[in-house]
C-alpha cells in the first residue's frame, strides 16, 4: 500500500527511518503528492469495480434459481448453498487484505485474483451449457406438488455437483481476495495524514469520504446492469448465456485494469511500496498523522516496554529481538482492532436480511404474477430483477446524499462528511428493520390471495427492496470508510476486509438461521422453511423473526457505538515526526471530532 513518509524533528531515529520508504508507483519511482494520486488515480479502480460487481452480482442474486431448476437440490438447501458460497466470497476477503498487505501489493493481488475468478465463471458457463454436466431435466414445482409420486427429480451429485461446487469456489476465491483491494487501492490514493510537502491536504478528507461515495455509486451502477440486462439475458436465453456474459464483463473488468494501471495512469497511481521487507518501517511511519489511542486494554502497553539491561534473557547482553518489542503505534493499532470487532458484529444480522433478499425473496416473487402491465401482457418481469429497484433509486440518490445532504448536515454538525461514519452506520442498522416488517406484511398478503386462487403482482415486493437499499447506503459506505480510517499505513487492505468479513458471517448466520428455524418449527410435521412450496411454509413469520432481531440488534449497537467513542482518543504517537503547519493540525482535530461521533 501506499507508504506516505516525512522528515521528522532533527535527532528523531524513528522519523529517520520512516523517510526509507516513499511512496512509489507500480515502476518503483517516487510519487510526489501534489501530482500524483488522488482522485484522478482513484477513478480507473472504479472501472474494475462495476464490472466484477456486475458479473458476481448476476450469478449470486438468481444462483438459487439455478440451484434449485437445474441441479435439483431442495429449497431450503439451495437456500444454504447461495447462502455459504456468497459468505465464503466475502470471508475470503480476509485472506486477500493479508496477502496484499504482507506479499503481493493490491494490484498485484487484484490482477492474480481477478484471473482466478475468471475461470470461475468460464467453467460455470461450460457446465450450464452442456446437459451431460447437469442432471436430467426435471420441473422441480410440478414434482414438488406431487410430492407422493416416487422418485422425484435427480439431484445433482458426483462429478456433476464437484464441477459445479469447484466453479462456484474459484468464483468464491477470486473475488473474496479482489474486493477488498478494489477499495483500499482507490482509498491509498488519498493522503490521511498532514501534508509533509507543505501542501495543504485538508480537502482529502472530503475527497476520501467523496470517494467513497463513488465506490458505492460505482457498485450500484454494477449491481442495476446485472440484476436487469444480465438476469433478463439468464431468463431469456439461459444460464449458460447469462454465466457467459458474467466471464466477459469480469474479462473486460481485467482489461481495463491492466491497461489504465499500465498505461494511461503509470504517472498517477502509486499503489504498493518498493519493499514488503520493512513492513514494519511503514507500521512507524504514520506520516505525523495521529494515531487512535484506546483508553482500554492497558495491559498491552507492557508489549512496548523494553526490558531492563540483563534480563533479557537473550544471552547477548540484554538485547531485545525486535519480535518481542512493540511500538506504540502497533499496541495501539491492536486496540484498536480489539474496540471495532463489537461495531464489526453489530452488522452481521443486517447482512443476514440482505441473505433473505437474495433467496427467500427471489422465491417469494416467484409464486407471485410476474407479468409487467397486467393480465394481457406477455412480458414477465424476472424475480431477480427485482433486487435491481433500490440500486435504480440508488443512482439517484447517492448524488444527491453527496451534492445536498453532506452540505446541508456539514452546516449543522460541523463535520466534514456531514455525519460520521458510526452515525452512518447506526442510521442503516435501524431502517434495515422496516425492509423486514415490508416483506413480512406482504408475504402475509400473498399467502392470503394465494388460498383465494389469485396472484398478488410481483411489485408488491418492491418496498422491502427499496428500503434495504437506502439502509445499505448508509450502512455499507459509513463501516468501510470507518474501517478504513482506524488502519496505520501497511494494513488498510485488511482493515477494508473486515467489512467484506461481516458480510461472511451474515450470510452464514442465515444459513444457521434457516437450518434452526426448521429444527425448532418442525413439531406439527414441517418446519416454517421446510417445502418447496412457499404456499405451504411460514415464511412471513420468519420475516418477523429478522425484524425482531433487526431492532434488538440496533440497540446494542447504540451501546457498543458509544463504547467504542468514549474508548478513543486521538494522539500524536511519540517518535513519529510530525509535517505540515497548523493547518493541518486543524484537520486532524476535525477527525478527532468525527472518530468520537460528536459526543
Amino acid at each position: 500500500m501506499d507508504v506516505e513518509s516525512r522528515q521528522g524533528p532533527k535527532g528523531d531515529t524513528m522519523a529517520a527511518a520512516a523517510t526509507s520508504e516513499v511512496s512509489v508507483d507500480w515502476r518503483g519511482r517516487p510519487c510526489r503528492s501534489r501530482k500524483h494520486g488522488g482522485m484522478k488515480a482513484a477513478v480507473f479502480v472504479l472501472g474494475i469495480q462495476a464490472f466484477e460487481m456486475m458479473a458476481i452480482a448476476a450469478v449470486g442474486n438468481n444462483l438459487i434459481t439455478y440451484v434449485f431448476n437445474e441441479m435439483h437440490y431442495p429449497l431450503s438447501k439451495s437456500a444454504n448453498i447461495v447462502t455459504n458460497f456468497i459468505g465464503t466470497v466475502f470471508l475470503l476477503s480476509l485472506l486477500g487484505g493479508f496477502l496484499s498487505d504482507s506479499y503481493l501489493g493490491s494490484f498485484w493481488t487484484m490482477l492474480i485474483f481477478g484471473f482466478v475468478e475468471l475461470s470461475g465463471f468460464i467453467l460455470l458457463a461450460v457446465q450450464a451449457h452442456l446437459p451431460q454436466l447437469r442432471p436430467p431435466a426435471c420441473d422441480m414445482m410440478a414434482a414438488a406438488a406431487a410430492a407422493e409420486a416416487a422418485g422425484g427429480c435427480e439431484e445433482a451429485g458426483g462429478v456433476k455437483a464437484g464441477i459445479f461446487f469447484a466453479a462456484l469456489y474459484l468464483v468464491a476465491l477470486g473475488s473474496g481476495c479482489l474486493k477488498p483491494n478494489i477499495i483500499a487501492h482507490g482509498a491509498d490514493q488519498f493522503r490521511r495524514g498532514g501534508g509533509g510537502d507543505g501542501g495543504d491536504d485538508g480537502g482529502d478528507g472530503k475527497r476520501l469520504s467523496s470517494y467513497f461515495n463513488a465506490a458505492y455509486f460505482s457498485f450500484c451502477v454494477g449491481e442495476l446492469v446485472a440484476l436487469t440486462v444480465l438476469v433478463w439475458v439468464q431468463t431469456r436465453s439461459g444460464m449458460d448465456v447469462g454465466f457467459g456474459v458474467s466471464a466477459a464483463a469480469m474479462a473486460v473488468g481485467l482489461v481495463s485494469l491492466v491497461f489504465v494501471a499500465a498505461v494511461t495512469k503509470r504517472k498517477q497511481v502509486c499503489p504498493s511500496s518498493s519493499s514488503t521487507a520493512t513492513s514494519r518501517t511503514m507500521i512507524l511511519a504514520t506520516g505525523g498523522a495521529p494515531v487512535h489511542r484506546i483508553n482500554k486494554f492497558s495491559f498491552l502497553d507492557k508489549a512496548c516496554v523494553k526490558v531492563q539491561d540483563g534480563r533479557g534473557g537473550s544471552g547477548d547482553g540484554g538485547k531485545e529481538s525486535v519480535w518481542r518489542l512493540c511500538t506504540p503505534a502497533e499496541v495501539e493499532q491492536v486496540k484498536v482492532l480489539l474496540c471495532v470487532v463489537p461495531i464489526f458484529a453489530c452488522t452481521i444480522v443486517f447482512n443476514t436480511i440482505l441473505a433473505q433478499l437474495q433467496t427467500f425473496s427471489v422465491q417469494q416473487g416467484s409464486a407471485m404474477d410476474t407479468r409487467l402491465g397486467g393480465a394481457t401482457s406477455s412480458f414477465h418481469v424476472p424475480p431477480a430483477s427485482l433486487q435491481a429497484i433500490p440500486y435504480l433509486v440508488l443512482i439517484a440518490l447517492v448524488p444527491a446524499y453527496e451534492a445536498c445532504f453532506v452540505p446541508a448536515m456539514r452546516r449543522a454538525t460541523g463535520v466534514d462528511t456531514g455525519i460520521t461514519p458510526l452515525q452512518r452506520i447506526g442510521v442503516g442498522l435501524f431502517a434495515v428493520t422496516f425492509s423486514m416488517v415490508a416483506a413480512a406484511l406482504v408475504e402475509a398478503r400473498r399467502r392470503h390471495a394465494a388460498d383465494e386462487g389469485r396472484l398478488l403482482s410481483i411489485f408488491w415486493i418492491a418496498p422491502q427492496f427499496l428500503v434495504f437499499g437506502i439502509s445499505e447506503m448508509f450502512t455499507a459506505v459509513g463501516l468501510i470508510e470507518f474501517f478504513y480510517k482506524q488502519s496505520l499505513s501497511g494494513m488498510q487492505a485488511f482493515l477494508t476486509s473486515m467489512t467484506y468479513c461481516s458480510y461472511s458471517f451474515g450470510f452464514y448466520l442465515s444459513s444457521v438461521l434457516v437450518s434452526l428455524v426448521n429444527k425448532i418449527t418442525s413439531g406439527n410435521g414441517g418446519g416454517w422453511l421446510s417445502d418447496n412450496d412457499l404456499n405451504k411454509d411460514r415464511l412471513d413469520l420468519f420475516y418477523w423473526l429478522l425484524s425482531t432481531l433487526s431492532l434488538l440488534n440496533f440497540f446494542n449497537y447504540l451501546f457498543w457505538s458509544r463504547w467504542y467513542s468514549k474508548s478513543v482518543e486521538t494522539v500524536q504517537v511519540a517518535g513519529v515526526g510530525g509535517g505540515g503547519g497548523g493547518g493541518n493540525e486543524q484537520q486532524e482535530e476535525k477527525g478527532v471530532a468525527e472518530i468520537n461521533m460528536g459526543h
